[in-house]
């Protein structure tokens, strides 16, 4: 059976479980083959001799398993990012949280410190440092698998010597006085939110953040206002502004606003405080 021939059976039983079947089968023929897209398309009617392992794959991501947790690899702002399983997927509405911070930095005009919380696989940190020549970034995280991932994501990008990793929940094991920014995706989602299928195998730590969903949120709020740091950073729920909009009320802010993803819903703020 050739490649395009492969690709149309493949596709066919994964039409009920991604918008792309047919381009997620090509992924995982890449993934098998280590080549790129132009090679497949170059071979489209060459023989496919890996049929058995493209299989299994396949059978795996008909259980909505995560395309990225098989190929352990994931996009993110043009780059390519390991992911594995037990840590959060990157997703392209990040790069707005990202886009947020590079805006704020760039102003600054000197050197700068920025504490990440939650760093997941490293995707914020590792940007920041790749666009940013004079910043040091602590990133924190309460998982140590998530930890090594970020860091070898660091090495793949040649940025380690700029971040300082940490295990760490929230502030606890972060003592410096000088962070110019504080920057975070962390869990958002109401406890007892329903997760979609294809969201279910990702770490619940890092997508549930209590009974309402926005506690860790405002817990960061104000742990950030109590180590007088300017500028603070967060994605957040779709519902969330409004009774984010009466939390900063109780704070001192010299400014707050909130930014959309790319599907127009509410997804990010920023706030800076007074110092």
């Amino acid at each position: 059976m050739t490649i395009k021939e492969t690709i149309k059976k493949y596709s066919a039983r994964l039409k009920f479980v991604t918008h792309i079947p047919a381009k997620e089968v090509e992924i995982l023929m890449l993934h098998l083959l280590e080549q790129n897209t132009i090679w497949l398309h170059l071979n489209y009617n060459n023989e496919f001799t890996l049929e058995k392992e493209l299989e299994k794959l396949v059978k795996k991501r008909e259980t909505n398993y995560p395309i990225e947790y098989i190929i352990n690899k994931a996009t993110f702002y043009g780059e390519n990012f390991n992911v594995k399983d037990g840590v959060l997927i990157p997703r392209p509405e990040t790069e707005l949280l990202v886009d947020n911070a590079l805006e704020i930095i760039k102003d600054l005009n000197k050197p700068v410190k920025v504490l990440e919380i939650g760093t997941g696989s490293g995707i914020i940190s590792v940007m920041l440092a790749l666009l940013i020549k004079d910043i040091n970034i602590i990133a924190v995280d309460i998982n140590e698998k998530a930890l090594e991932l970020a860091k070898s994501n660091a090495i793949k990008h040649n940025v380690e010597h700029k971040i300082d990793f940490r295990l760490s929940n929230l502030y606890e094991n972060v003592n410096e006085e000088d962070i110019d920014m504080t920057i975070s995706n962390p869990p958002y989602i109401a406890d007892d939110y329903k997760l979609p299928d294809n969201v279910k195998y990702e770490p619940s730590n890092a997508l549930f953040g209590g009974k309402v969903g926005d506690e860790l949120l405002k817990d960061i709020i104000d742990q950030t206002n109590e180590r007088n740091i300017e500028y603070l950073l967060c994605e957040m729920g779709y519902d969330q502004k409004k009774p984010l909009e009466e939390y900063f009320k109780n704070f001192e802010t010299k400014a707050s606003s909130f930014y959309k993803d790319y599907e127009k819903f509410d997804r990010g703020f920023t706030l800076q405080l007074k110092k």
